[in-house]
């Protein structure tokens, strides 16, 4: 394993941490020595990470420390060019529009080598159907859903029946013809599945639902029987 890689590897283990981890856990999952482990941490710090900590009380990365531009797999690259590919093709404007400058910033800083696997992927989108409706809306929601507002809503079912709703939107879900919205409902006082094509009017309101999202998500997925991701 090259050293970039070894702290790249690293960077990713200490992400995955929210708490102070040894350097023992830290070195055995590396495959590393203890001494080793020390000198990567000094190195990583001297680029800018805040790695908190000392040998024999463990180690926590600050947040908000960006990445130099160091290696990625052949299969990450792939990954990362497959998922913006789908994103652009077939989200929302305003997220086909982020995904494209997304790709965009990595190419920047990738080794000529690396950007020339971007530029390459042969892994393509298959032609998409029917535009799905509702799209309009999505930028709404996804704000409401980062800020953890409550939104009013007017909402035909299936049935034909339509209904004014205030929601508490906490996910969206991005299929090939539709957009599912994933809230609390409070006329049903329980989880609800909205499609946006359905949804006529949404407004954002000042007032905050009163749970996390991260909670709803999590309750969500107990209720659905959907594995924690």
């Amino acid at each position: 394993m090259s050293r970039a890689q070894r702290l790249l590897d690293l960077i990713q283990h200490l992400r995955g941490y929210r708490r102070p981890v040894s350097g023992a856990v830290l070195a055995g999952a590396l495959g590393i020595s203890l001494r080793t482990l020390y000198r990567d941490i000094e190195t990583l710090n001297a680029q800018g990470a805040h790695i908190d900590g000392e040998p024999g009380v463990g180690y926590v990365l600050r947040p908000g420390f960006m990445l130099p531009p160091l290696m990625f797999s052949e299969e990450e690259i792939e990954a990362i060019v497959l998922g913006s590919r789908w994103v652009a093709d077939r989200a929302d404007a305003a997220l086909s529009a982020a995904a494209r400058n997304a790709l965009a910033k990595i190419a920047a800083v990738l080794p000529p080598d690396l950007k020339t696997s971007l530029d390459t992927s042969s892994l393509l989108i298959g032609p998409r159907k029917a535009m799905a409706a509702g799209d309009s809306e999505l930028p709404v929601i996804r704000q409401a859903i980062r800020g953890e507002r409550k939104l009013r809503i007017r909402y035909l079912d299936k049935s034909g029946s339509d209904s004014r709703r205030t929601i508490w939107p906490f996910a969206l879900g991005f299929f090939e013809r539709v957009r599912i919205v994933v809230a609390w409902c409070e006329m049903r006082q329980g989880f609800r599945h909205f499609r946006t094509d359905r949804i006529s009017k949404v407004q954002v309101t000042d007032k905050r639902y009163p749970r996390r999202r991260q909670v709803l998500l999590k309750d969500w997925r107990a209720v659905e029987g959907i594995p924690e991701q």
